[in-house]
């Protein structure tokens, strides 16, 4: 099995930052992509940010993120972190990790999510 588990998230006022850290643990072989996803109330789960990883390493962003938001990882720590800059209310949801992991060799790749971790920004 494998878990995630994030932390950093929080109550920020608009303009502020905050940064969301996400480690990944148990039966990992490799992990082929991670990345960040975001649910707010009455909303569908969108993608925020995300790498992957494989000949070269890309990077994918929302286009409702990007120039404010930051994604990158530790691969030696299979951890990756969000850096979240200039937040407005509208980034206001539940920020859910998400790994593509491979957990032997030869094995196919397995979606992994973590619990969520709560995002306020208001004054």
């Amino acid at each position: 099995q494998v878990q995630l588990v994030e932390s950093g998230g929080g109550l920020v006022q608009p303009g502020g930052s905050l940064r969301l850290s996400c480690a990944a643990s148990g039966s990992i072989f490799s992990i082929a992509a991670m990345g960040w996803y975001r649910q707010a109330p009455g909303k569908e789960r969108e993608l925020v940010a995300r790498i992957t990883t494989g000949g070269s390493t890309n990077y994918h962003y929302a286009d409702s993120v990007k120039g404010r938001f930051t994604i990158s990882r530790d691969n030696a720590k299979n951890r990756v972190y969000l850096q979240m800059n200039s937040l407005n209310p509208e980034d206001t949801a539940v920020y859910y990790c998400n790994s593509l992991v491979r957990i032997g060799a030869g094995a196919g790749l397995y979606d992994y999510w973590g619990q969520g971790t709560q995002v306020t920004v208001s004054s």
